[in-house]
């Protein structure tokens, strides 16, 4: 009788992915053409699950109210994603997570033969929220990366502004041989701004308002107050840079000298009681005996 399940359970799963499948090449040619030749290239397990997010954000998220979706692509810029999805493709793919687990779940349910209802439920809910989830910890990531770069970032800039490029060309070369992380992808953003034709100035504050950090911001005013008065740049550069090394080691030293206070808690809470386990249990045992 269980085999029977799991082979009925595992023909309809088979099923339902095909006519998947075969509803996303029916329908290609109805939906917007899908251009990213200014987008980043799409990780591959995205490749996957594109043409059912894709249906889902032709036919339901591009329906959806602008300001919802203009919060779901204020989130994406600061979490330096806006490049690889959209507002609209963010929130099919959280759609095509939910399903995608709920038909997974419903499916090993029919072969262990024991639907749980409950399961069912919170299961495509909590895969829904899952990207939103990614999100939030990609952004705290990219942020602890980001003033980690910033200085050696701003040493490459300098020395190339010294060497007589322009800022420009010094944004360019610290692409080139800067460390890999968040922040040369930001610089990369601001070049590719600058050759749609933005303004250096604009370009900029929109690094710094995807960022959203003050460390970012702080240099950013800096460079623009230097183009506006006309102070060198060479100059206003390295002062930053000396600025966000030290603000670094400070901020290490704040993190150090904070340990041993969040180490109270773990200490009473689990070493104390081992420690107080072991040193009476051979006085206990004596008094036993």
């Amino acid at each position: 009788m269980d085999f029977s399940l799991a082979s009925i359970a595992s023909i309809f799963f088979g099923i339902s992915i095909f006519f998947l499948i075969a509803f996303s090449l029916s329908i290609k040619p109805e939906r917007a053409s899908d251009d990213r030749g200014y987008m980043d290239p799409l990780p591959s397990g995205l490749k996957i699950i594109w043409g059912p997010v894709k249906i889902i954000e032709y036919y339901i998220a591009s329906n959806l109210p602008f300001s919802y979706l203009d919060g779901i692509d204020t989130k994406l810029q600061k979490s330096g994603v806006s490049y690889v999805l959209t507002a609209e493709e963010f929130f099919s793919l959280s759609v095509v997570s939910a399903i995608i687990s709920f038909f997974i779940s419903l499916y090993l349910m029919i072969i262990l033969n024991e639907i749980i209802p409950l399961a069912l439920l919170l299961t495509p809910i909590f895969f829904y929220f899952l990207p939103q989830i990614w999100l939030q910890d990609t952004k705290k990531k990219r942020r602890i990366r980001v003033i980690r770069d910033l200085p050696t970032f701003l040493d490459f800039i300098t020395m190339a502004v010294e060497a007589g490029l322009n800022l420009t060309g010094a944004l360019q070369q610290s692409v080139d041989k800067g460390p890999k992380g968040a922040l040369r992808n930001e610089f990369a953003i601001v070049l590719r701004d600058l050759r749609y034709g933005i303004t250096r100035t604009e370009a900029l504050k929109r690094m710094s308002a995807r960022l959203d950090i003050s460390d970012v911001a702080n240099f950013v005013n800096a460079i623009i107050q230097a183009e506006k008065i006309g102070s060198s740049m060479a100059t206003t550069l390295r002062v930053q840079a000396e600025q966000r090394r030290n603000e670094r080691f400070q901020r290490a030293e704040k993190q150090a000298m904070e340990a041993p206070v969040k180490l109270v808690f773990p200490l009473i809470v689990f070493i104390f009681p081992v420690t107080f386990i072991i040193l009476a249990f051979p006085i206990v045992m004596k008094f036993l005996g």
